[in-house]
């Protein structure tokens, strides 16, 4: 008897399949979560599970109290951070997390990712943000739900619109991007890790690169997402 969350547990199952096939992770590490508001609950990658070997049956859903309510395996350890991230942010439908090489390379130089060029105007209108690594205090106790609480009151705190920045650096650990749903936030994540290559090589080529001047920042982003954007088919 299937599951009456097949179709949550189908399309987390295919949205996580594109993490390895983008090059976005490796080993078992990374997961990408689907939320179903109208049932308060989330689809997510179970802990631990190769991809090649990972089914859609194997898919975990989970309540916003973190509390499995329907799968045999443990539901991936960075659960609570997609859980808090869901309960404050009602907007995004789906939440991915990588280990991605570019991506953690900028979060572990505690760094942010500077708009250089049009290709990251096409996506947001500033750097890519990094949070600070977290305080001691925070690590030595609810780590995963502390990191979701550290990237919401980052947010907070410089006026930032998760709707309009939909990707973070979490500092020493790596990235964490969400979308309207799972097709958006996957595109997001393969978009963040080649901004973080494109910047990456653009300042070994130059490391005096000036930031993308706020003319070409405006042109760009308005294009594509404006009200009179005209890229793409109507």
């Amino acid at each position: 008897m299937k599951s009456k969350y097949h179709q949550l547990k189908k399309r987390c199952f295919e949205a996580n399949l594109q993490l390895p096939q983008l090059d976005l992770v490796i080993q078992t590490f990374g997961n990408v979560s689907v939320v179903d508001r109208e049932n308060s609950c989330f689809a997510i990658k179970p802990s631990g599970v190769p991809y090649p070997e990972l089914k859609a049956e194997d898919i975990v859903i989970v309540d916003f109290n973190n509390q499995v309510i329907d799968g045999d395996m443990n539901p991936s350890s960075d659960t609570k951070t997609h859980a808090y991230l869901y309960t404050k942010w009602n907007t995004i439908g789906s939440i991915v997390h990588t280990h991605s090489a570019y991506a953690v390379a900028w979060s572990q130089a505690q760094m942010g990712i500077p708009i250089l060029g049009t290709t990251h105007a096409d996506h947001l209108v500033q750097d890519i943000p990094c949070v600070p690594p977290m305080r001691d205090e925070l690590i030595k106790g609810d780590y995963e739900h502390n990191t979701g609480i550290q990237i919401v009151e980052w947010f907070s705190e410089n006026a930032l619109d998760p709707l309009e920045v939909e990707m973070v650096l979490v500092g020493s650990h790596g990235p964490f991007i969400w979308g309207k749903d799972a097709d958006s936030a996957v595109y997001n994540a393969n978009v963040l890790e080649e901004l973080a290559k494109m910047a990456y090589l653009t300042l070994q080529i130059s490391p005096q690169a000036e930031r993308l001047k706020a003319s070409l920042i405006a042109k760009h982003f308005q294009r594509k997402h404006g009200s009179n954007a005209y890229y793409g088919q109507k």
